[in-house]
């Protein structure tokens, strides 16, 4: 006899967690949210990831010939500033791993910072995100390091609450949106402590972007001007990072609790 003919014996339904149509469902969307913010979360503590620093830029930046293609220029630039963080990193004292490369996940500029840092023996973290295009993991991510996002949002959350610094490449849509954003955060102080932002290319940035005029129309403050500097070269945007990232973080005037010290530092809002 056909055993798809035989009758039903066990009528038993799988548990909630085990259910995957409905996890997959609409019902299921705020658990679905909750695990890309678990899932990471649980990762970090494993590899005793402290805090980082991000890495944004285009993912059409290729590692190519300067004269024919002058923007490659800033691939190379992003792989030797990655490298020059983390075997600063690598040298500093402690339980947690401090300042860890952390890029988008794709090609382009996010590719060069994870090469950069794994060429240094470090870890380094990727957060990919499902895209029509663009946007594979690349091969130089720690693999226990290596996360696929569906939400924006949460994506972004993981890059904003784990940063003590960022570096922004020149890039399109994509790197504009995470630079405004993480500004915007900044300037009203929805973050709770201090985020080292390097505008990397300042040619490229000032007529991407006329700050200036922002000012003179009074939609910025002067003082907003003070949230970001340039870098133009690998060792300056370096000595940036170690100058304010000692004096912030690791020479406090306030040095954290020693109870805090083992957890991720992810940063409370303002209430």
């Amino acid at each position: 006899m056909n055993n798809d003919n035989q009758p039903e014996t066990n009528n038993k339904r799988p548990v909630a967690y085990k259910n995957e149509k409905f996890l997959d469902s609409a019902d299921a969307r705020a658990l679905r949210i909750l695990s890309e913010y678990l899932e990471p979360l649980a990762h970090f503590r494993r590899e005793r990831i402290r805090d980082t620093i991000v890495f944004f830029g285009s993912a059409r930046i290729e590692e190519t010939d300067s004269e024919t293609n002058p923007m490659a220029r800033y691939y190379r630039d992003a792989k030797t500033l990655a490298r020059m963080v983390t075997q600063w990193s690598n040298e500093l004292q402690g339980t947690t791993r401090r300042f860890v490369v952390c890029s988008g996940g794709g090609p382009g500029i996010m590719e060069a910072a994870n090469r950069g840092a794994q060429e240094a023996n470090g870890k380094t973290v990727g957060l990919n995100i499902g895209l029509p295009a663009e946007q594979m993991p690349n091969p130089f991510i720690t693999p226990e390091l290596n996360f696929q996002f569906h939400y924006f949002f949460m994506r972004k959350f993981w890059f904003a609450y784990l940063a003590k610094a960022m570096v922004i490449f020149p890039g399109g849509f994509g790197t504009l949106d995470e630079l405004m954003e993480v500004l915007t955060l900044v300037q009203t102080r929805k973050l709770n402590k201090k985020i080292i932002i390097v505008l990397y290319g300042r040619q490229f940035w000032e007529e991407v972007i006329h700050f200036d005029a922002l000012v003179r129309h009074g939609t910025i403050s002067e003082s907003d001007l003070e949230l970001f500097e340039f870098a133009d070269d690998p060792e300056t945007a370096f000595k940036i990072l170690e100058d304010n990232l000692t004096k912030f973080y690791l020479r406090p005037e306030a040095p954290l609790p020693e109870s805090l010290k083992a957890e991720p530092d992810i940063a409370s809002s303002r209430s």
